[in-house]
């Protein structure tokens, strides 16, 4: 009997949340893409794909209960408070579980996945400041964003160049930047460049290792590819609704990419080790 693995998510969301249609059904298809998507990447044997469901999905289980925790409780951005920051936090601090409960030999042995948990460090550093925005601590919120930047680039890698996206994602850099330039003034002017321009380098090596072209792609690349196209929809939502206009269900939109995004990052990291286990073995 065939089950529509999003369509029982949903359901269950819906009995059990008090979450809305549309982010049950968000949280539904990404569980759904978490979980079908593994068994189709590379070609592995059907064993070994189930296998691998089995050992990566009951890790993901935090995360998901912790990005349902801050839908349901949809605290007010208004009365920033430790609480809310924590609740903002939880779902990166299940990421940095999930990373961890790889073995620290793991994590030591693969530069990409110790810098993608160092870059989830940084972003939850980065959530708490953005809790208190309005204080004064944008910037320092911008910053750390910046660093889990770098470290997101350096962990994809500068192989294969792949100049053609470089480019690609240049003009779309430039687009944002010209979009965004005249709304802005003061330090971020030029703030806000080095932003643009460190995110779609980050977006440029994702899109780039990948390799769809040369049909050497995996589920590990497409993943990191996804999530990095997810952050960039993210941050561009927060930048047009922070000095532009206000963008209709804004914090629906940049929390559900951005917790997707961290997630599949934090994914990418862990698939590496199956394949290398896999090209082993055979």
């Amino acid at each position: 009997k065939r089950v529509c693995i999003p369509r029982v998510i949903c359901s269950w969301l819906n009995k059990r949340t008090n979450l809305g249609g549309e982010i049950s059904t968000f949280i539904g298809l990404l569980a759904a893409v978490v979980l079908l998507g593994r068994a189709r990447y590379s070609q592995l044997p059907e064993k070994l794909c189930i296998k691998g469901v089995k050992s990566e999905g009951p890790k993901l289980v935090p995360f998901f209960k912790a990005t349902c925790v801050y839908f349901v409780l949809w605290l007010p951005t208004s009365s920033p408070s430790w609480f809310s920051a924590l609740i903002k936090c939880l779902p990166i601090f299940c990421l940095w579980v999930f990373l961890l409960a790889h073995g620290i030999n793991f994590l030591v042995a693969h530069r990409s996945a110790s810098r993608i948990l160092a870059g989830l460090i940084f972003s939850a550093v980065g959530d708490a400041f953005l809790i208190w925005q309005e204080q004064g601590y944008f910037i320092h919120g911008l910053l750390m964003f910046a660093i889990t930047h770098i470290l997101y680039s350096s962990a994809f890698g500068m192989k294969p160049l792949d100049l053609k996206a470089g480019l690609m994602m240049g003009l779309i850099s430039s687009s944002c930047y010209a979009f965004l330039y005249s709304y802005l003034s003061g330090p971020f002017t030029y703030l806000v460049a080095v932003y643009i321009a460190l995110i779609g380098f980050m977006g440029w090596r994702a899109v780039a290792g990948m390799q769809l072209c040369n049909d050497l792609w995996t589920w590990t690349k497409l993943s990191a590819c996804i999530g990095a196209m997810l952050f960039m929809v993210s941050d561009l939502t927060i930048a047009v609704n922070k000095f532009c206009f206000p963008v209709p269900y804004s914090r629906v939109i940049i929390m559900a990419t951005y917790y997707a995004a961290q997630m599949l990052i934090a994914l990418s990291a862990v698939e590496s080790r199956d394949e290398e286990d896999f090209k082993k073995r055979s």
